[in-house]
């Protein structure tokens, strides 16, 4: 498991918003800077660590920002990774939830025996949906791409267990990029900024979300699903090594940690200097907490929650994360 950032580093402003979000800056994307390229740089890390790529099977990407309508990322990736033509490859479309599904269908795909091993890429570039004169949600998000590379292993251990995933699509508004799609295409929609009363500005092609639709949505939709894993698993909480959710904001973070009954267990919060990442948040974070503490216990709960509205967490056993 690896994952790569843009070079690109923005500050945020000193100030409230700052201090309750805990995020100091963001790694953001160049003009020319695109998914597919920060994506290529996270798969050749984990190529690095000794990952043959004629080995790979099965090449799913999670992304919402891919280089084109059609064709799919995924297969230009493959060509430009080098890897057999032999291998499958697919694009799936999912925000902050979207890592773990990415985690349920390799382990679908390899425990129905359709392959033996699949690279989970994680590529978003929310920073080009977002305008620069809209605050509530340009200090929030930054740029980034993982990679993990998941194969078979002949154990009865599971490596992955007690997915729960969930929608409520009739939230989809609440975060969401109005135009560009085929309901308001690009010649029939309209780039005039609009100003909100807190003076933020955005057109039909930004970023448009309702915060606290969003909160009210993680606040019940998290601590259910936590629940959820531990009875599918007949685990406690007292049996997880870490609790590594997505990392939306430090404010978000404490709030659920709260909420989850989590305040005495092992729980990372640490959005300072990379912001929402989306589908990569939780890779990033698993990567970080491993430099800095590798947990004695190797079993990571972990929830993914968002854009859909979206959510779905489970098991990660760390016992043979090794490349």
């Amino acid at each position: 498991m690896t994952y790569y950032l843009p070079e690109n580093v923005e500050e945020n402003p000193q100030g409230r918003l700052r201090k309750k979000t805990g995020i100091d800056r963001r790694h953001v994307c160049g003009e020319g800077e695109i998914a597919s390229q920060l994506a290529e740089r996270a798969a050749e890390n984990v190529f690095c660590l000794g990952v043959e790529r004629s080995e790979i099977e099965m090449l799913l990407l999670c992304t919402q920002s891919p280089d084109y309508a059609l064709p799919t990322t995924a297969c230009i990736l493959q060509d430009r990774l080098g890897l057999p033509k032999s291998c499958g490859a697919l694009d799936f479309n999912l925000g902050c939830s979207g890592y773990i599904y990415g985690l349920s269908l390799a382990k679908g795909l390899i425990e129905s025996g359709q392959v033996n091993n699949v690279l989970l890429l994680t590529a978003e570039t929310y920073s080009k949906y977002i305008n620069e004169r809209d605050h509530s949600v340009k200090p929030l998000f930054g740029d980034g791409a993982s990679a993990t590379f998941i194969e078979a292993v002949d154990t009865d251990e599971p490596g992955l267990a007690g997915f729960v995933l969930g929608t409520d699509g009739g939230g989809y508004r609440s975060l969401i990029v109005p135009a560009g799609g085929m309901v308001r295409p690009y010649n029939t929609a309209s780039d005039i900024e609009q100003e909100d009363e807190y003076g933020n500005r955005r057109t039909a092609f930004n970023l448009h979300m309702q915060g606290s639709a969003i909160s009210e949505f993680a606040l019940e939709a998290v601590p259910d699903t936590l629940k959820k894993i531990l009875t599918k698993t007949g685990r406690t909480k007292e049996d997880i090594g870490y609790f590594v959710f997505h990392q939306a904001n430090k404010f978000m973070l404490d709030y659920l940690r709260q909420k989850c009954g989590l305040m005495d267990y092992p729980y990372w919060n640490d959005v300072a200097e990379y912001g929402n990442t989306v589908s990569s948040s939780i890779p990033i974070a698993v990567c970080d907490m491993l430099r800095r503490e590798r947990p004695a216990n190797p079993l990571i709960l972990s929830i993914g929650f968002g854009v859909g509205l979206s959510w779905g967490g489970c098991l990660i056993n760390l016992r043979y994360a090794n490349r």
